[in-house]
């Protein structure tokens, strides 16, 4: 029998359209920035933590608990940026003088191994972070995530619940307002809707987020194929794939590609126009956001399941 953990919440929730234009335009430009700044400072592990089956993870998490899905994508973003960093910070601690070290047993063996046991906590303590930080959600009580963790076969209690928690904020510093791949696309339509009245945007949102759910999953398979559209070339070099990063990290180009790609589907009469004013907003050409689309699309067709 399903078990839920939360009555429908009674609490006011922001809206969809409802920020005024001003608030709009400084939104986008302080995106815009954050992406870029992100771009120039990519780390070598840069979305090792966005594997497929870990993100349906976090997605199944969330809904399960009753979260808004934006809550999922913050998680997932504070999981990659605590891992890098952790593993980083780990990784290149030396071992403790007079520390005994057990030759058939690499120290990088004995911090995965630990880290392997603290894993789940530590994805559940970033999507218990996310649900505080978002306003479209219910935030997850250490009640309710004792017994979450106990329903899925993790008996922990409050105490090692709080210390993971705290382990992460200060893995990250503290630093929890980190934009997601749904905040962009919220925030493009919201501009696009402003600037193009003759596009429904609100039946676009619902739409774009099947469509990001779809390629957030698809990740690999995705980038791959626009790579090798980009470059003209079935088997990209290393070098090429190394320069692609700043391509598969770009959420401007993910949030525009998304909604591109659900224009198609809903206006194709007016999807030139559509990808037109998504280039003036942001300034990726139009080019680079047909070939997301048109890749994107080719995998949506040839996927056994829909969106």
């Amino acid at each position: 029998m399903a078990q839920t953990f939360f009555a429908p919440s009674q609490s006011v929730r922001l809206k969809f359209r409802e920020a005024p234009f001003d608030l709009l335009t400084d939104f986008l430009i302080n995106l815009n920035k954050r992406n870029k700044d992100n771009l120039h400072s990519l780390s070598q592990c840069s979305g090792d933590f966005r594997d497929k089956r870990l993100m349906e993870y976090i997605f199944l998490m969330t809904e399960k608990l009753s979260l808004d899905p934006l809550a999922g994508y913050h998680a997932i973003e504070l999981l990659q940026r605590f891992m890098v960093k952790h593993l980083t910070d780990l990784l290149t601690t030396p071992t403790p003088q007079g520390e005994a070290v057990d030759p058939q047993r690499s120290y990088e063996g004995a911090v995965f191994d630990n880290l392997k046991e603290k894993f789940p906590l530590i994805i559940f303590s970033c999507v218990q972070l996310a649900s505080k930080m978002s306003l479209h959600s219910h935030i997850i009580d250490n009640g309710t995530a004792v017994r979450f963790l106990h329903s899925i076969g993790h008996s922990v209690s409050k105490q090692t619940l709080l210390e993971s928690e705290l382990t992460v904020l200060k893995g990250l510093e503290f630093g929890l307002n980190a934009p997601n791949p749904l905040t962009y696309v919220e925030i493009l339509l919201e501009v696009l809707g402003h600037n193009e009245p003759s596009v429904s945007v609100e039946r676009l949102y619902h739409l774009c987020r099947h469509v990001l759910h779809f390629v957030s999953l698809q990740r690999d398979v995705i980038f791959d194929s626009l790579l090798v559209t980009t470059t003209q070339c079935v088997s990209p070099s290393r070098e090429q794939r190394e320069k692609f990063v700043t391509v598969t990290e770009d959420y401007m180009l993910l949030g525009v590609g998304v909604i591109a790609v659900a224009s198609f589907i809903l206006y194709v009469r007016k999807w030139e126009q559509v990808v037109g004013e998504l280039s003036h907003i942001t300034g990726i050409s139009k080019r680079s956001i047909s070939d997301f689309a048109h890749v994107t699309l080719m995998h949506i067709v040839n996927s056994p399941a829909s969106l």
